[in-house]
């Protein structure tokens, strides 16, 4: 952030001086301690279970360390203070080991707010404000857990809406409120000067059990019930509801067998993927405050609140994974610096819009763009979508499509070749090699999948790219983000007369490429997109052809 941040302390905003240290909120002394103890239960189970197998006094190990556990939660408390100056924003903790951790105000960029259910119900949210280095070093985020309801919007506002007038409305809004609220302001407040242009609808929940994410719940389930089973030396035989299903199921052939399992599954994690999109990500609404930010809550138990400076967005980016595209379904996030880039559905904190109508991603998406600082002009809301979301893009021509189906042939081919030599030779039985045959349509659909998504433009200075099957990724990147450009040829795509051509940024994953594209278009869209910059290369190896 560029300019003066001295006159940000000043104003009607009430609470101690900019120079005092701050302590956490003394409501946080019932929060750690919890935390503390449920991170530290598989350890205190092992200690109550070895110290009465071996005859010991078991339980009072436990109650020893848990007497320990909360008392080294509560120390947080007596050891972290923090400050705000109109330069840095400073955090000191620790108690044998004593940190200080300094970040000059220009250079936080987001200011993420998140409240699980005990802080919720003690009117509690955790801080962690968002810059440039402290994302990529997991022990040097500057995190405060936990703040008041009230000082965390505060908090908020202090550090990115500047204006005196800004200042001036959150601490009205904070007043009229009880500091004790359960429910963290950010979460649900509508300040003066924002435009909602976002928010979660009942029919988005049928994308729900197309994300999969219900996958991750199989496993976690699964591991329980097998650690269950082995430390506690069940026998499953003994069990009379699994001895009768298991008999029920043998009986099937296999075919059946194979469909009832798949039934089963299927029908498992749709409902566990469908629980877990209400859980993260409903009362979504995303909004624009009147300051030049973007704030995005989401969440049902635990409530997350994420401000992004719109100065530091660079662009968006589609995703539309296989089973969410073939329902015309997408989500939206954010190409910003000093935001990590994630993976899964929340991106790391840069998700704009969770699994939603294609429709609504790239509305939304225009919305965002439209208004962000360095955009080709603001549009009105009801105004066509701009050129880099609708834009028509250009293909790779022949030598990429033979590309995608010789990669991929290249590899299931030898395969094919190996399992049948295997089995001529008598080792594995015939079906390994039926079933890899059986799969050579689905490799040939992928490969030209793959091809049908590559693509690539240049317009209204924005450098637009799209590639992947299982996971479709458009990204919009404007041209003034781009530091620079690499050119990458490997061996096979030389005789192939293709490039890699890859544009760097400081924002999202900080590179972003247009692959397998001629050689000559991808050195027309570097010069383009940053003229002047290869001119000197350009002009030397023009020299050196004469």
């Amino acid at each position: 952030m560029s300019g003066s941040v001295s006159g940000s302390m000043t104003g009607p905003v009430s609470g101690p001086a900019p120079t005092d240290w701050r302590r956490l909120s003394p409501r946080m002394l019932l929060v750690h301690p919890v935390q503390e103890v449920v991170r530290a239960a598989p350890a205190l189970l092992g200690l109550l279970v070895a110290g009465t197998s071996s005859g010991g006094k078991g339980h009072l190990w436990t109650l020893a360390g848990v007497g320990l556990t909360v008392l080294f939660g509560m120390l947080r408390w007596f050891t972290t203070t923090y400050r705000i100056s109109p330069e840095h924003v400073q955090v000191r903790r620790g108690l044998l080991n004593r940190k200080v951790l300094t970040v000059p105000r220009d250079r936080v960029r987001t200011v993420d707010v998140t409240s699980h259910v005990l802080h919720r119900v003690l009117g509690l949210a955790r801080v962690e404000v968002g810059t440039g280095t402290s994302d990529r070093r997991h022990d040097s985020r500057l995190k405060l857990d936990a703040l008041s309801a009230a000082e965390a919007a505060n908090l908020r506002v202090e550090l990115l809406h500047r204006s005196p007038a800004a200042q001036s409305t959150v601490a009205q809004s904070s007043a009229a409120q009880s500091p004790a609220s359960p429910v963290p302001p950010p979460a649900g407040s509508t300040l003066a000067g924002e435009t909602e242009l976002a928010r979660m609808r009942p029919g988005w929940v049928r994308f729900g059990p197309f994300t999969m994410s219900g996958l991750v719940t199989v496993g976690v389930v699964g591991g329980f019930v097998s650690r269950l089973v082995s430390e506690g030396n069940i026998d499953l035989d003994r069990v009379g509801p699994v001895r009768e299903t298991w008999r029920w199921f043998s009986a099937m052939s296999l075919a059946l067998e194979i469909a009832t399992v798949v039934l089963v599954l299927v029908v498992f994690v749709g409902v566990a993927s469908t629980l877990g999109y209400v859980l993260a990500y409903g009362n979504f609404r995303l909004t624009r405050h009147a300051e030049g930010t973007l704030h995005v809550t989401r969440g049902l138990l635990t409530r997350r609140a994420t401000t992004i400076e719109e100065r530091r967005l660079r662009g968006v980016e589609v995703d539309e994974p296989l089973l969410l595209r073939a329902v015309r379904g997408a989500r939206l996030s954010a190409v910003t610096t000093g935001l990590r880039s994630g993976q899964g559905g929340q991106r790391g904190g840069s998700m704009l819009l969770p699994p939603a109508p294609r429709v609504e991603a790239a509305a939304v998406a225009r919305l965002v763009l439209s208004h962000a600082p360095g955009a080709t002009g603001p549009a009105p809301l009801t105004a066509p979508f701009p050129e880099p979301l609708t834009a028509p893009l250009i293909p790779h021509g022949p030598a990429a499509l033979r590309r995608r189906f010789t990669r991929a042939f290249g590899v299931h081919v030898p395969i094919l070749v190996a399992l049948l030599l295997l089995w001529a030779l008598g080792e594995p039985p015939l079906w390994p090699w039926l079933t890899a045959a059986a799969l050579l349509p689905v490799t040939a659909l992928l490969a030209a999948d793959r091809y049908r998504s590559l693509g690539h433009a240049l317009t209204s200075g924005y450098l637009v790219t799209r590639w992947g099957s299982l996971v479709r990724r458009r990204v919009v990147l404007r041209c003034d983000g781009v530091i620079g450009w690499t050119v990458e040829r490997s061996f096979f795509q030389r005789r192939a007369g293709l490039a890699t051509l890859t544009a760097t940024t400081a924002a999202g994953g900080q590179s972003y490429q247009v692959r397998d594209v001629e050689l000559a278009e991808a050195l027309r869209l570097a010069t383009a997109g940053t003229p002047g910059l290869l001119d000197p290369f350009l002009q030397r190896a023009g020299s050196v052809s004469q």
